[in-house]
């Protein structure tokens, strides 16, 4: 153990503390829907919970929202099995409405800022300032946004903000299910607009950094109970983990803000 890196430490003392929530429950299959946001430091962690509790973790990928056929709520819609769903806190708060997310067991788990990226080795825009980042899109032949809260946010709200609506009509257009970074690395589009976290695991792109501040929308993604849920317990020890300090190191490697929390209830 004392040679074991530091990092390493921190997650197999988390995981050990999950095993222990677990108690000696029979190993279970849990069923995530999860949206690309925290995808980078869910693939990273899951495999330790999975060892630590000896429970199996079946996923389905897909956008926060829309009506595209992977889209999390199309999927629910569908009657597809899920026991947790991590998405936009917005939007997870959105099923919990419509009954399809146990309540009281939302846990916000990480802060998610927007970034901008180009093809790899393009020249990188000046998005410093508000007016730097009007005049890099007003310059772009072609820009894309997500489907999802990123691209929500650029096209309905950042584009009035920066006065450009019309002349974004043309050009910017909305990218449903495939991530962003892959229309800009394969040069569909001079700029890419989405999650920092969506952007980091694309190759074939630069990433220029994320808006200003003053133009900023950080997205909360968050974790909750499907209401359809076989396995509630294994996925309420699933959030807990995910939300654990021991996660702390994959979400900031992945481009988030962790957000500290007991775990869910």
């Amino acid at each position: 153990m004392k040679s074991m890196p530091a990092a390493f430490r921190k997650v197999a003392l988390g995981v050990l503390s999950v095993f222990w929530l677990t108690g000696a429950a029979e190993a279970a299959e849990v069923r995530v829907m999860i949206s690309g946001g925290l995808t980078a430091a869910y693939k990273a962690l899951v495999p330790e919970f999975e060892k630590a509790t000896g429970n199996k973790v079946l996923t389905e990928y897909g956008p926060s929202m829309g009506t595209t056929s992977n889209a999390i709520p199309m999927r629910l819609d569908r009657g597809e099995p899920a026991d947790v769903l991590i998405m936009v806190g917005y939007a997870l708060t959105d099923l919990a409405g419509k009954g399809k997310v146990v309540a009281g067991s939302q846990v916000d788990l990480t802060k998610s800022p927007i970034g901008v990226a180009v093809k790899s080795g393009a020249p990188k825009p000046d998005i410093s300032s508000v007016e730097a980042v009007k005049r890099a899109l007003l310059a772009a032949k072609t820009i894309a946004y997500s489907d999802s809260a990123s691209g929500v946010y650029v096209s309905t709200e950042m584009f009035d903000k920066l006065g450009i609506t019309d002349a974004m009509k043309d050009k910017a257009r909305k990218i449903p299910a495939t991530p962003v970074g892959e229309i800009v690395a394969h040069g569909e589009a001079e700029l890419g607009f989405q999650q920092i976290s969506e952007l980091k695991p694309v190759k074939g792109i630069d990433i220029v950094g994320p808006l200003p501040n003053d133009l900023q929308k950080i997205t909360i993604f968050s974790a909750g109970i499907a209401t359809a849920s076989k396995e509630p317990e294994a996925g309420r020890a699933l959030i807990k983990f995910l939300a654990s300090p021991a996660a702390r190191e994959a979400i900031i490697a992945s481009g988030m803000e962790p957000i500290t929390a007991a775990g869910g209830n």
